[in-house]
């Protein structure tokens, strides 16, 4: 399993320049490679493959006068630029077929210096290096100092810098990781939990926790609105503007950050004393529609499971997605009885059948353990598995059964 390591980098202001030359370098050998397609596509003629793009975006233009100022930055930053837009076209192409999951991509657009995010990536033949004073050497970049919070476990495989929308420096190192290790660290526990997201609290464990939802976006909106209506009173194209226009970018990465920060601690807590964890599959997409947006969007429900997936992964856990659709909230956890859907300021309720008081959240929190719990004991899916209409169902076109495909 590779794993990604970040750590803060301070370039000093007389080095700025060359990592803002090589973003440039890599943008613009990343915007011929998409116009070079787009222009074959318009003619009719095939692709041109990743070794002619080579030659001639990089090989032959650093020849000519227009171009003569690629030779500056490392061959190796222009060369991944390419294989990013391979991978670009790629995953466009896949997502068209339904080869891959998750929503629709649309086909690589040209990248812009205003674009919020910058970034540069290094390979092991680029012959980058850690200095024994722990500065971080690039090919024709120099020495930039590393904020290190922790030592790196293995020998990275690729080094990226980027620079974000607040113009903060950041380098990356892709790190296989070592399964005994990581073992060693999360020792085998008997412990299973099922959890319940939600808005009043982010999170409602089976065992009766409750997480408050610490509401990083609401808590900053007050001061967010004042740096943009600054922003908004800058005329365009000013350095005051600029100014304003960090100050807002600064204030919503505090934001970010913060909601990581409590997402990290919260899933690697969750791992570390549950050997099953089971959580349920929101519609994220949908609810982002509705008047709880902004509510939804400041939780980061879908940033919190990716890590409880990856670090179950990682550590050798159990990790289940319950299905949507699976009634939670309408099952009694004492006796099975389902009591029907119930609106959502209906907070407490007791069920018919046995007369129990359930609190909605850790109730809903207890039936999605118990059904990750199924699904991991014999392999059961969460929600059937749709079957073939059969011949006397609408649709089925009177096709007999014995020629109907398995």
């Amino acid at each position: 399993m590779q794993l990604r390591y970040s750590f803060r980098l301070y370039p000093k202001p007389g080095q700025r320049s060359a990592p803002a030359r090589a973003f440039g370098c890599a943008r613009v050998v990343f915007n011929d490679a998409v116009r070079a397609r787009e222009d074959a596509r318009r003619q009719g003629l095939p692709f041109p493959r990743a070794a002619e793009l080579s030659r001639q975006l990089i090989t032959q233009a650093k020849r000519t006068p227009g171009r003569a100022w690629l030779g500056e930055v490392s061959a190796v930053v222009l060369q991944q630029a390419l294989r990013d837009a391979e991978a670009a076209y790629r995953n466009f192409f896949a997502s068209r077929k339904g080869e891959r999951k998750g929503p629709k991509l649309g086909s690589p657009r040209f990248k812009s210096r205003k674009d919020a995010r910058q970034s540069i990536r290094f390979t092991a033949n680029a012959r980058w290096s850690i200095t024994p004073v722990g500065r971080l050497s690039l090919p024709k970049i120099g020495e930039l100092r590393v904020k290190w919070s922790r030592a790196l476990p293995a020998v990275p495989s690729s080094v990226t810098v980027i620079k974000d929308a607040a113009g903060r420096y950041f380098v990356s190192f892709v790190v296989d990781a070592d399964p005994a290790a990581d073992a060693a660290r999360m020792p085998d526990t008997d412990q299973s939990i099922g959890i319940d997201l939600g808005l009043t609290h982010f999170a409602v464990l089976s065992d009766g926790t409750r997480i408050g939802s610490p509401r990083f976006l609401r808590r900053a909106e007050k001061k967010l609105k004042k740096a943009q209506r600054e922003l908004s009173r800058k005329q365009k194209g000013s350095k005051n503007r600029e100014k304003a226009r960090r100050k807002v970018a600064r204030a919503h990465a505090r934001v970010a950050d913060a909601r990581r920060e409590f997402h990290h601690q919260l899933s690697t807590q969750l791992i570390r004393d549950s050997q099953a964890v089971a959580v349920e599959d929101l519609a994220v997409g949908g609810l982002a529609r509705t008047r709880l947006a902004k509510s939804v969007h400041d939780a980061g429900w879908s940033q919190f499971v990716t890590m409880l997936a990856y670090k179950a992964q990682r550590y050798g856990r159990t990790f289940v997605k319950v299905g949507r659709f699976e009634p939670t909230s309408q099952v009694c956890s004492t006796c099975g009885h389902r009591d029907g859907p119930k609106p959502l300021h209906v907070r407490e309720w007791t069920c018919t059948a046995c007369g129990t008081l359930h609190d909605r959240d850790h109730n809903a929190a207890i039936n999605i353990k118990a059904a990750g719990l199924a699904a991991t004991a014999c392999g059961a899916p969460v929600r059937p598995e749709p079957v073939l209409a059969q011949c006397e169902e609408t649709g089925s076109q009177g096709i007999p059964h014995g020629n109907r495909a398995a």
